[in-house]
């Protein structure tokens, strides 16, 4: 296993743009912490993003992972050119040749992807907690670490996406057509959602429907945070509007991603399995 990643590892370091775009990604996950400096003093009026609660614990983790699965993109573009790279510069076929099955070649990459996912969260888990605890109102304990299953959603939700990333890179060779695919894929999805609403179901069973989607089971695992802020609440209950407060991440929504990621993975390597390298 250590073997498998130090080679995806060197692979990934030796190609400059790969190298850049993984910098870059981490760069940002970090630079959310650059929201505390959003200021704006006009006249009378002052206003501080950090005073408005979006870091105290527990909240938190659910804004913070909300936030930052936005930058996945930078890595999606990563995961479809190393599989791109390896069909162009034809070092998959050398692999082989020098002894690497293929099903330790699919094994490799999806390291490469839980990987990712795992540093991922850890920087998410520190960056969170030092804005905690510069700026959170609650200093407790129990308080900063309850609502940590957000970060384990965040987790799941990485390597489920990094893994549908993975087998687009497999199946269309090309980055720019697997990229390409991937926002079809989330048109598709709009579409479908659209038509079922409109000639199908009512909006609670579109939504049950919708939710084991590969990419629209992803979005679900961690909802929208904006909504629990009390200054929302608050202006929502001035207007009679009613907001749902079921912001929970439930198990059956991971373990739906969980199936998605098993048969990302499967496909993949089938595919690899039944083409003539």
């Amino acid at each position: 296993m250590k073997r498998l990643l130090h080679i995806e590892f060197i692979k990934l370091w030796n190609n400059r743009s790969s190298r850049i775009l993984i910098i870059s990604y981490f760069v940002l996950l970090t630079s959310i912490a650059l929201i505390a400096a959003i200021k704006f003093d006009i006249g009378p009026v002052k206003f501080h993003l950090a005073d408005q609660g979006i870091f105290n614990f527990p909240y938190i983790w659910h804004f913070n992972t909300f936030v930052t699965a936005f930058f996945k993109l930078f890595l999606a573009i990563v995961i479809v050119s190393m599989m791109a790279n390896e069909y162009s510069n034809k070092t998959i076929k050398q692999n082989l040749i020098d002894g690497l099955s293929k099903k330790e070649f699919i094994m490799s990459k999806f390291l490469t992807v839980v990987s990712f996912a795992f540093i991922s969260t850890l920087f998410v888990f520190v960056v969170s907690m030092i804005l905690g605890l510069i700026y959170s109102d609650y200093d407790e304990f129990s308080i900063i670490f309850s609502d940590l299953e957000f970060l384990l959603a965040f987790f799941i939700k990485l390597v489920g996406f990094f893994s549908f990333c993975l087998f687009l890179g497999i199946l269309v060779k090309r980055s720019a057509f697997a990229l390409g695919f991937l926002v079809l894929w989330q048109v598709f999805e709009g579409f479908s959602r659209g038509m079922m609403r409109w000639k199908l179901f009512d909006a609670e069973t579109t939504d049950a429907v919708m939710g084991f989607f590969p990419l629209n089971s992803m979005y679900n695992l961690i909802k929208e945070p904006f909504s629990r802020l009390s200054a929302v609440q608050t202006v929502a209950n001035q207007i009679g509007e009613e907001i749902p407060l079921d912001y929970q991440v439930h198990g059956y929504e991971m373990l739906i991603v969980l199936g998605w990621t098993s048969i990302f993975i499967y496909l993949s390597y089938a595919l690899l399995k039944k083409r003539d390298l």
